[in-house]
């Protein structure tokens, strides 16, 4: 699930960061308001992520338990092979050993398979939700002439220390609980 969240946040800095025109009464004094949120505890509390977080949860279950029950097969004709190759005619294991490989060549497909569609879900079930929430930090931003809205729950963004009063993150939660 970290990589469920972390990923949508991402999403939500890159949306942060072209959105962040100066409005022109900022312009025209010099000055230039910022403020910070936290996107992983307003993504958090965003309407329908838990809902949305739960499916992605089950279906990923459902993944991996796939994956495994392939993994297992595998290791277990590989285990055989291991045990009986020495048994087996020159051409026997040659035989057994390309269809070992076959079987992992196999396996490893049907995991990138998994893979792409566990992300292509990830994508489909947040992408309303990130929406949703850039249009609401938009408007948050515009209504308080703001530059600038930085996530500082992204590691690396830079910001080391920040004023309290900065913060819009409860702002930005409050609105999207109320549907505006």
């Amino acid at each position: 699930m970290k990589r469920f969240v972390a990923g949508s946040f991402l999403v939500l800095l890159v949306g942060l960061m072209t959105a962040t025109a100066p409005q022109a009464s900022a312009q025209q004094t010099g000055a230039q308001k910022i403020a910070f949120i936290n996107s992983q505890l307003v993504l958090k509390q965003a309407p329908g992520f838990a809902a949305a977080e739960s499916t992605f949860n089950r279906e990923v279950e459902g993944f991996r338990a796939e994956a495994t029950r392939l993994q297992t097969t595998v290791d277990s004709a590989a285990a055989a092979f291991n045990r009986d190759a020495v048994l087996l005619s020159p051409s026997a294991r040659e035989a057994k050993r390309k269809d070992l490989e076959t079987q992992q060549t196999t396996l490893e497909t049907r995991m990138t398979e998994l893979r792409d569609r566990s992300i292509a879900r990830e994508k489909e079930l947040l992408d309303p939700i990130t929406s949703r929430v850039q249009t609401v930090i938009d408007g948050v931003r515009a209504e308080g002439n703001y530059s600038m809205i930085f996530d500082l729950s992204v590691l690396g963004s830079g910001v080391v220390s920040a004023d309290k009063a900065l913060d819009l993150t409860d702002t930005v939660i409050k609105r999207l609980q109320a549907g505006r």
